[in-house]
């Protein structure tokens, strides 16, 4: 099994040498034995580019004209590592990754030097996908992700990713440095040449002091749910997202069953009950209606307030007359909702209720309304409304 590293790096590509450092050098006293990466895969923006082409392989004259990256396997090979085929790295396009997106107007594509905006976002999170999906379909490969460099936003896509496609075999880490040498920008390694450091406040320490851990990142491989949908090779991240959401709502859907009082604030999920505050119960007893008639879910929330306000004073109209302690009499209800704010509040009290009650009954809140859907995506066989 051939071993790649894939890292995301910005400003501080020195996480690179200490995550290698720290798949060479395991935690005294574990059962893990030193690992040395075949090659090396970064995924960065073209100044993150820049500080690798820089910072780790521009000579140094502190390190006697070698790189930090040849420094680095010098002191792996001095140690008794044998570091042929391994440790394969440089400044090609094939090494080093850079974020790309398109002008969807001219259909020209560029390279980003940073990810600044929603669009920014959805292209990284695209391209990471690739990056991830192309290496963790080899199944001649094992993967060990970094996650350790680069904006947080970058990590996040990596997680993210890596839960969606990566395997039982592959491992996703972060490597922690001790201080002062995590602020140290000229810190590699703990055996590096060159003598001591200077630390910003003025004190110079020497990199032997260091100590690098690297800390395993639990997630959960989803690829073992979502065969079907991860196989797919065409499709962008926020599409596969949708795509497994949609799966996660199918499995909930087979196992749910909610009932729904009508003459009282109170619902129960798979046994569990619950009692709702008045705007809650009104919306979604609205949407458990619209589910049970076989009505069509809205695009929109706002596109549903006229029919929501006919629903609400349905339910007034019927509710006891002169019974003030009515939860449909309530004052929370007896003006309309004013607009889809409104309904965003209630719903988002509604979500953290279902999630608070843990278990099975929490399942319920994947199948709430989200961007796109303002429905309950509940089965009507599974929907059990008490008057």
């Amino acid at each position: 099994m051939r071993i790649v590293l894939l890292a995301v790096t910005g400003m501080s590509p020195a996480v690179l040498t200490e995550t290698v450092w720290g798949l060479s050098h395991p935690k005294a006293g574990s059962d893990d034995e030193p690992i040395i990466p075949h090659r090396i895969v970064v995924v960065t923006t073209t100044v993150g580019r820049r500080e690798i082409e820089g910072s780790l392989f521009a000579p140094r004259p502190d390190f006697a004209g070698l790189s930090a990256w040849a420094a680095l396997r010098a002191a792996l090979a001095a140690e008794g590592h044998d570091l042929n085929g391994r440790l394969r790295f440089g400044t090609t396009p094939d090494d080093v990754r850079v974020f790309t997106t398109t002008d969807r107007a001219t259909g020209r594509t560029a390279e980003m030097d940073d990810i600044r905006t929603p669009a920014d976002n959805e292209a990284a999170a695209t391209f990471i996908l690739e990056q991830v999906r192309g290496l963790v379909e080899d199944p001649d490969k094992t993967v060990i992700a970094s996650l350790a460099g680069g904006r947080k936003t970058m990590g996040a896509l990596l997680y993210a990713c890596f839960t969606l496609l990566g395997r039982d075999t592959d491992r996703l880490t972060h490597v922690l440095v001790t201080e002062p040498f995590d602020q140290c920008r000229d810190f590699f390694f703990p055996t590096q040449p060159g003598g001591a450091l200077t630390h910003r406040d003025g004190s110079t320490r020497q990199p032997t002091d260091a100590a690098i851990v690297l800390a395993d990142v639990p997630f959960v491989p989803l690829r073992n749910l979502f065969r079907r949908e991860l196989g797919r090779s065409a499709g962008g991240f926020l599409r596969l997202i949708e795509s497994c959401r949609a799966g996660v709502r199918e499995r909930v859907s087979d196992s749910m069953r909610l009932t729904i009082e009508r003459g009282r604030p109170e619902i129960e999920i798979n046994g569990s009950r619950l009692r709702m505050a008045p705007r809650e119960h009104l919306l979604l007893l609205f949407l458990a209606n619209r589910t049970k008639n076989g009505e069509p879910p809205f695009a929109m929330q706002k596109d549903a307030l006229d029919a929501l306000n006919d629903f609400r004073e349905s339910l007034r109209a019927e509710a006891p007359t002169r019974d003030w302690s009515d939860w449909r009499l309530t004052d929370s209800l007896k003006s309309p909702i004013a607009d889809d704010q409104d309904i965003r509040r209630a719903l988002s009290s509604l979500r953290e209720k279902i999630l608070a009650l843990g278990g099975d009954a929490a399942a319920l809140a994947a199948c709430l309304p989200e961007r796109g859907r303002f429905s309950l995506d509940l089965p009507a066989p599974l929907l059990f409304l008490k008057p």
